[in-house]
């Protein structure tokens, strides 16, 4: 069978990391924990863990970002499979010989495990999605998703209706659990580190992937339990707001046409607008001038 080595990115994560990394040691994997200068226990909790399991820790002084940090463990990886992995997602027993499995019966050159909840029900609409389109893109700046969930173009673009029981092709598995192959990581260069900190960096990856040929899938028997949104969370609203949509940009700049690139930059300023509008009405996530500000930042940014 393929050996895997497992990649897991920390940003203080020291709450969650224990439970990652005790699960994959009955996984048969090497195991690289890349820590991006955290300043909570993060790296005491993984050095606890490598003085029984072997693993390899590497430290940086500064947090480099997501895409960054990975590259960064893949060179100090040795494994034909390289499996990116949150810290907050916890592999059920025999996850990754399913995910190596699916790569051996498919043919595949990446694979997306199956990501659940605590009541172990699938992440629809979040472990596998297609590869976003302007138009999906457009929908989601402009409020639709919100507004109407199952909108044609976004039942397409998050695949709400897909059967998640089923192994199948998939367009872009979720980056908090995405293998690849060495070669095919090797020959598409691995993550674009302009993606910082975080957020695109895999639907990159994938688009890269497939317009290379490859094939990805979805393996619905390697199951990995994931509670979400870790790291991102930390950050600040307006920090939150600006990466989201700067990385949205960087990634229609990289794929899409220049008048599609355009008309998304308008559907962004025209999406602040909208969201600055409804928390004037109490529609917001942060104290209102915050809000505001985050907003206003997005649109002096965009145009």
């Amino acid at each position: 069978m393929l050996r895997c080595s497992a990649i897991i990115v920390t940003y203080n994560s020291s709450d969650s990391i224990r439970a990652c990394l005790e699960a994959l040691a009955n996984e048969d994997c090497e195991i690289v924990v890349v820590d991006n200068a955290s300043h909570d226990k993060t790296v005491k909790r993984v050095e606890e863990f490598v003085a029984w399991h072997p693993a390899r820790l590497l430290e940086n002084l500064e947090n480099i970002g997501f895409a960054a940090a990975v590259n960064q463990g893949a060179r100090g990886s040795s494994g034909e499979v390289l499996l990116v992995l949150n810290p907050d997602a916890v592999a059920e027993p025999g996850a990754v010989p399913a995910l190596l499995q699916c790569f051996e019966s498919s043919g595949a050159v990446a694979a997306g495990g199956a990501l659940v909840d605590d009541a172990g029900q699938p992440a629809r609409g979040f472990a596998f999605r297609r590869l976003p389109t302007a138009t999906s893109l457009l929908c989601e700046v402009l409020l639709v998703n919100q507004l109407w969930p199952r909108n044609p173009a976004n039942r397409r673009y998050r695949c709400l209706d897909a059967d998640y029981s089923k192994e199948q092709e998939v367009e872009q598995p979720a980056g908090a659990c995405l293998a690849i192959t060495r070669a095919a990581w090797e020959k598409v260069g691995g993550f674009d580190e302009r993606f910082f900190p975080v957020w695109f960096e895999d639907v990159d990856l994938c688009q890269r992937l497939l317009e290379n040929s490859g094939k990805i899938v979805y393996c619905p028997t390697a199951r990995f339990h994931h509670s979400g949104a870790h790291s991102v969370g930390q950050l600040p609203f307006q920090d939150k707001q600006m990466f989201w949509y700067g990385n949205m940009l960087r990634y229609a700049r990289n794929h899409f046409s220049g008048g599609q690139v355009a008309t998304l930059r308008v559907g962004i300023v025209a999406g602040m607008l909208l969201r600055s509008l409804a928390a004037l009405f109490g529609a917001r996530q942060a104290p209102l001038g915050e809000t505001l500000a985050a907003y206003w930042a997005v649109i002096r940014s965009t145009c």
